[in-house]
């Protein structure tokens, strides 16, 4: 919400010599989120002033049409001579009135304003349009024209209000009454503790029968609706200069006089409004909810197809407008300025239910400045006033005539009151405010406050938000200050820390940090369209999804069961943005749905859940494992003078699954394996022994090319996932000191031939457990491939054996025998046999 400082004025004395940013404080300090302080004009600097144009030259022999004009500026020039103007402009005419700068001059930007030549002619000065003035678009994309009374000579920087700030404010969901000059002019009073001139304190006559005819047949939906009736609009009128100028400042395009107005109240008070032209109207206008399939042409030219439960305005013709929203093509208010506008227009003023215009305004992806300001809630007690307060508008600026008959159909309603005890507020905030302090807070926000130790505090309607106890609380706290508050450090119990999952998490990130990897978290949304672009096959249990109500994007209405596509997005996009040498890596939770899906329980709010009503809403929750993944592209050592550095491979992302397992102390089995996104024949299945059976728990490798192709990846991306979980179950991290002996060790090197088809890890078993327990380490050093000496699909693997015995020196024979049972073991298993 954009507020000018000279507007706020308007209903609070603010001292003279407050600026913005000390309003800004000011604000901020009460709660409010101004985010910036723009000061309009401040490096404009005139002469600036309104000129006539007495004549115009058109200028031939040039590629875009030029005009060279005489401008009486009257006695700002010093000379009174007609000043010499050269012009590109087409939309004005010789006796028009027009903004003038003068030579020496600066406009917004540093431009400054001098004498100079120009197609053939000397140009003393510039006529001005709104965007070099740093006004904005005012739709006519040319030169300013000003009204044809407007004063020559008069100073055009006092007259367009050019010098202003502009406090730029967030307003959250909850505070919908800070969406008008009314609400933010409120706050202001509060923190400098001034009187307000509420704008919507106006005498509104009642309503009578004589009014247009209104019929409401969804009370819920709309609770209030007010209509007036204006008629004998001047064709002629348009917006004058300051209400045009209000508009702009707070972000708004001037378009003609009715629709200003009612975007000007509707700035002001915080009351959406709508004007149709009456002669366009045929019959009862109605609100009701659409018929499915009905259309409507909104004021935007798309044509819509509604939804049985939009809101909408209708007359006898059917729907004319999305209620809260945008109203309808059929009953637009025609444009004053052309001389053939409307000249009798209804006006509605009406609130509507918040919940259905938010689902109707992102149903229809249509966000308007109504409904932004109907989903965070407005005030209802305000619609007369802001109808009144349009017609009385209408009727000073357009010359028109204000019908006597006044229609409002209200649903009947009672404020909403809240018990509260006095010092509840002191209770939350650790603060002794003391009942005066409580009961003057909340009467400063509008509430009625009656009682003595338990408080009935009614709440105003302009404020929706509060809707209990600890509302009010907040009220106190904010107005009070929140930089009063005390700071004191939480005191947590001893024994506690981290758990051990907690622990595992942080220490599997670090030690892949340290590898080189950066991590890379991302939103746990995916569209089920990715399992596709991964490979799995139809009945992958992967694609089993739990899907959002209600998504946050309706292209990613799933939750994830892999890392692995919000990693190969952060992959993607590096890379397109020049980061080609990439090893990204994220731990976090997946979504798998359970068997059985069930409902989860309301929990109480007035007591702590008991274990089993905590138990049973976790039953009904998705299972949330947590995982690890990697993804690696491009370079994963560095070219330099220490060396040729190399590119990442599949063997990195296996490395990286290895490092992990041993973090959680989990004994990995990494054999060859096929799944999904991978390479048949290069990804790695990790296997882990869970109560006697094998479990897969993850793979690694290099990704299939065509997912590569799918997502947009550099080539040979390579990437792992495992489950964290299981790791942690099997695993055991306690710390373990290295056993040093005093007894040297036995080296026994093998090389084993084997079929090319083998996974080394289980020929690499086999010797283990054949070696028993003399065998202290084993490394795999070579593989060797020739079909002349080894023959057609065979391969060499060989093995550096390390034995070593805790109580004596091993003997050659007992060190050839562990290694010849060694490999006996793996012949039998594998097939091996020694190489020559």
């Amino acid at each position: 919400m954009r507020v000018p400082l000279s507007w706020l004025r308007e209903y609070v004395d603010l001292p003279a010599t407050e600026t913005g940013r000390d309003v800004q404080a000011k604000l901020v300090s009460a709660g409010l989120e101004v985010e910036t302080v723009e000061h309009l004009g401040a490096d404009l600097k005139g002469p600036l002033v309104v000129g006539q144009v007495l004549t115009i030259e058109e200028l031939e022999g040039f590629k875009k049409p030029i005009r060279f004009c005489t401008v009486d500026v009257g006695q700002a020039n010093g000379t009174g001579e007609p000043q010499e103007i050269v012009c590109g402009a087409r939309n004005f005419v010789v006796g028009d009135k027009v903004v003038v700068v003068l030579p020496g001059a600066t406009l917004p930007g540093g431009f400054s304003i001098s004498a100079r030549k120009t197609y053939g002619k000397t140009s003393h000065g510039m006529i001005c349009s709104g965007d070099e003035l740093g006004m904005g678009d005012d739709g006519s994309h040319g030169i300013i024209v000003l009204p044809p009374e407007t004063e020559v000579g008069k100073d055009a920087i006092e007259l367009l209000e050019l010098v202003d700030e502009v406090l730029d404010i967030a307003v959250t969901a909850n505070r919908g009454d800070c969406l008008s000059i009314r609400g933010v002019a409120r706050e202001a009073a509060i923190a400098y503790g001034l009187p307000l001139r509420d704008p919507a304190l106006l005498d509104v006559p009642g309503p009578n029968a004589f009014g247009y005819p209104v019929q409401v047949s969804d009370p819920f939906g709309c609770d209030r609706f007010t209509a007036r009736t204006v008629t004998g609009l001047s064709p002629e009128a348009r917006s004058p200069l300051w209400l045009q100028r209000r508009l702009q400042k707070v972000g708004m395009r001037p378009i003609s006089l009715a629709v200003d107005v009612t975007n000007y109240v509707m700035m002001e008070l915080g009351q959406p409004l709508h004007a149709y032209d009456r002669t366009l109207v045929q019959g009862t206008i109605g609100v009701r909810r659409a018929a499915e399939g009905e259309q409507i042409k909104t004021l935007d030219g798309v044509e819509r197809k509604l939804h049985a439960e939009d809101l909408v305005i209708t007359d006898d013709r059917g729907p004319i407008g999305l209620a809260g929203v945008m109203g309808g093509a059929n009953t637009e208010i025609a444009d004053h300025a052309e001389g053939e506008g409307t000249t009798d227009v209804v006006i509605e003023a009406a609130h509507f239910d918040a919940v259905s215009i938010a689902r109707t305004a992102r149903r229809h992806k249509l966000s308007s400045e109504a409904s932004r300001r109907f989903e965070r809630g407005v005030d209802p007690q305000a619609a007369a006033a802001a109808a009144q307060r349009t017609v009385d508008l209408l009727v000073l600026l357009a010359g028109g005539t204000a019908e006597a008959g006044v229609t409002e159909v209200v649903a009947p309603s009672a404020p909403h009151t809240i018990s509260v005890p006095a010092d509840h507020p002191d209770k939350v905030a650790g603060v002794s405010y003391g009942r005066e302090t409580v009961v003057r807070r909340l009467q400063e926000v509008g509430c009625d406050v009656y009682g003595q130790d338990e408080l009935i505090v009614t709440v105003p309607s302009w404020r929706p938000d509060l809707q209990e106890i600890n509302d009010l609380a907040e009220e106190v706290i904010r107005l009070e200050g929140y930089e009063n508050l005390p700071s004191t450090l939480p005191r947590p119990p001893a024994g506690r820390g981290l758990t051990h999952r907690q622990r595992l998490h942080r220490r599997a990130g670090r030690a892949l940090a340290g590898a080189g990897y950066v991590e890379a978290p991302n939103y746990p949304f995916v569209s089920e369209q990715v399992f596709d672009q991964l490979g799995l096959e139809a009945g992958d249990p992967a694609r089993r999804v739990v899907r959002l109500t209600n998504p946050l994007n309706d292209e990613e209405p799933a939750l994830r069961t892999s890392l692995l596509p919000g990693l190969l997005g952060a992959l993607r996009r590096n890379d397109g943005r020049g980061s080609h040498d990439l090893a990204l890596f994220e731990t976090g939770l997946v979504f798998l749905p359970r068997s059985e899906q069930r409902v989860a329980a309301v929990l109480p709010v007035d007591r702590r859940p008991t274990d089993a009503e905590i138990a049973e809403l976790d039953g009904a929750l998705p299972e949330q494992p947590r995982h690890v993944a990697v993804v690696l592209a491009g370079a994963r050592e560095q070219a330099g003078w220490w060396g040729k550095g190399r590119p990442a491979d599949w063997a990195d992302a296996v490395e990286a699954g290895r490092l992990v397992a041993h973090e959680a102390g989990a004994e990995l089995v990494v054999r060859g394996g096929q799944y999904g996104p991978w390479h048949p024949g290069r990804c790695a299945e990790f296997v882990v022994v869970v109560d006697g059976a094998e479990t897969v728990v993850g793979h690694a490798g290099e990704l299939h090319p065509r997912v590569v192709k799918a997502f947009g990846l550099p080539a040979r991306t390579s990437a792992m996932e495992l489950d964290l979980d299981v790791l942690e179950a099997v695993g055991d991290d306690t710390p373990q000191a290295p056993a040093i002996s005093t007894f040297p060790v036995a080296t026994q090197d093998v090389a084993l031939v084997v079929d090319k088809f083998v996974p080394h890890a289980e020929v690499e078993t086999a010797l283990r457990e054949g070696a028993g327990e003399l065998l202290e380490g084993i490394r795999l050093f070579d593989v060797y491939e020739n079909e002349e000496q080894l023959g057609d699909g065979k391969k060499s693997l060989a093995y550096a054996l390390r034995f070593r015995a805790g109580d004596r020196t091993l003997t050659v024979d007992e060190a050839s025998a562990a290694r010849d049972a060694a490999v006996a073991l793996a012949g039998e298993r594998t097939g091996a046999v020694l190489r020559g």
